[in-house]
């Protein structure tokens, strides 16, 4: 198993030399490799057991790197970019062709982020190629917002894993593209769309998954437990013999149904980003309960972080 802990030393050294490393950001773990190295990329996707159709979000600590590996960037995303980075925001910009095709999925488009955490920057920083790392999971299963988590499912593959704590927002980086002459939010994630409105006007949001997705989390089905997952509005559960073996993700309120050791409450205050960082958790707990065959979720208020955490329950109800 991957030793888990803060040696930034180390984990340079390990991605100098082509191998991988678990890394903490304020969204999710992630499993990086150095982005411009084809072979770090690929290793990326094996351990990862994820499809080559699915781009990778590549990694660095500064706009000035950025502009190295992209064609150009448009003066909205610069005033996005000076406004929320380090921060859960990913670009969508031209890709020079510096990029291997393999972490675009073939794309002319590269996903880019500057993520917030500490060690994470410190490690950039030292780093003169910047790294693709997409979350540090099984493909299609629930994220990691500890390293912990990162032991648990990929500890065998991954070569060291920096501990960065918890993760502050716990719901993936929203996703924004400039590749049209009006902005899309192509993901809903840790940015609510209404902060990125404030500062360059109304965008487009794209309401629909894809088989062929422009960047990473747009596949249908995503993001999902080992157990099945089914909303509560639209599922007769309560014409169930034995409750004992339903579980339930809940926005504030239990279920009176329910025993209360079944369920979870991802923010008791009402707190949209409470409830975002003990998304992943939730999903994670109820999986893990030997006592639970299904999995009941609901909806929470669909404005700012509650709309990603909609879009993630929605995929992981997707079958």
């Amino acid at each position: 198993m991957a030793q888990i802990g803060v040696d930034i030393g180390r984990a340079e050294e390990i991605l100098r030399q082509g191998g991988l490393v678990a890394i903490p950001t304020e969204t999710v773990y992630g499993l990086a490799g150095n982005a411009l190295k084809e072979s770090s990329v690929s290793k990326i996707f094996k351990a990862k057991n994820r499809p080559s159709f699915d781009p990778l979000i590549v990694h660095t600590n500064s706009l000035h790197k950025v502009e190295s590996f992209v064609r150009y960037i448009p003066d909205q995303a610069i005033q996005l970019a000076k406004q929320f980075w380090p921060g859960p925001l990913t670009l969508l910009l031209q890709k020079k062709s510096i990029v291997p095709d393999l972490v675009t999925s073939g794309l002319d488009s590269v996903a880019v982020r500057i993520p917030n955490h500490e060690l994470t920057l410190s490690l950039l920083a030292q780093l003169e190629f910047p790294l693709a790392a997409p979350s540090a999971n099984p493909f299609g299963y629930v994220s990691p917002t500890t390293a912990e988590h990162v032991e648990a499912q990929l500890g065998h593959t991954v070569d060291y894993i920096l501990d960065g704590g918890a993760c502050r927002v716990g719901v993936e980086s929203t996703i924004v593209s400039f590749l049209e002459e009006k902005p899309k939010v192509l993901r809903l994630g840790g940015l609510a769309v209404e902060q990125i409105e404030e500062v360059i006007g109304s965008v487009r949001v794209n309401k629909h998954s894809s088989s062929s997705p422009q960047a990473p989390g747009m596949l249908k089905s995503h993001y999902a437990p080992g157990k099945s997952i089914v909303w509560i509005d639209g599922f007769n559960w309560k014409a169930a013999n034995d409750f004992s073996q339903i579980g339930a993700i809940v926005f504030q309120h239990p279920l009176e149904e329910l025993p209360l050791e079944n369920q979870f409450v991802l923010s008791a205050k009402g707190d949209l980003e409470e409830a975002a960082r003990n998304l992943f958790t939730a999903l994670r707990t109820m999986d893990k309960n030997n006592h639970i065959a299904l999995i009941l979720t609901q909806r929470v208020p669909d404005v700012g972080l509650g709309r990603a955490i909609n879009d993630r329950l929605k995929r992981a109800t997707a079958k």
